[in-house]
C-alpha cells in the first residue's frame, strides 16, 4: 500500500493577504499606542480634551489640533514622526480595508476573467488612494 502525498499550498496572494490582514489588525494597536503614548509625552494632556487626543492620534494632522489648547503648532507637532505615523496609518487601514472589500467581492463572483477584473480595479483603486493620501499628509 502506497501512502498518498496530501499538497502543501504555498505562498499565494491569499496566503499572503491573510496574515497581512492579520498583522495589520495587530499593528493598528501598535500604531494606536505609540501615538496616543506619543502625544500624551508631548504635552496632549494639558492641551487636548480626550476627543482631539483621539483625533490626533489616528489622524496626525496639525490642522485637527488649531482648534486646541496647543499655543504653537508647529513646535512639535508638525514634524516627520507625525508625517510617518500618518502614512504608516494610512497605508494600513487602506490596505486592510481594500482587502476585505477584495475578500467580499471575490465571494460573489464565480468568473475568473471577473476575479481578475476585480483585483486590478481594487488594486488601481488603493494606487490612487494611497498616492493622495501621501499627498495630503506631506501638503498639510
Amino acid at each position: 500500500m502506497q501512502t498518498r502525498r496530501i499538497p502543501h499550498p504555498g505562498w499565494n496572494l491569499e496566503y499572503l493577504m491573510f496574515l497581512f490582514t492579520r498583522l495589520s489588525g495587530l499593528a493598528f494597536f501598535l500604531l494606536a499606542i505609540i501615538g496616543v503614548s506619543a502625544a500624551l509625552f508631548m504635552g496632549a494632556r494639558n492641551q487636548m480634551d480626550l476627543g482631539t487626543l483621539m483625533r490626533w492620534t489616528f489622524f496626525p494632522s496639525p490642522n485637527h489640533v488649531l482648534d486646541s489648547n496647543i499655543p504653537d503648532v508647529t513646535m512639535g507637532w508638525a514634524n516627520g514622526f507625525w508625517q510617518i505615523m500618518g502614512i504608516l496609518i494610512l497605508f494600513f487601514g487602506g490596505t486592510h480595508g481594500l482587502n476585505g472589500l477584495r475578500i467580499v467581492i471575490e465571494d460573489y463572483t464565480h468568473h475568473p476573467l471577473w476575479q481578475i477584473l476585480i483585483r486590478s480595479l481594487i488594486f488601481v483603486l488603493w494606487a490612487f488612494m494611497l498616492i493622495a493620501a501621501i499627498y495630503v499628509v506631506f501638503a498639510s
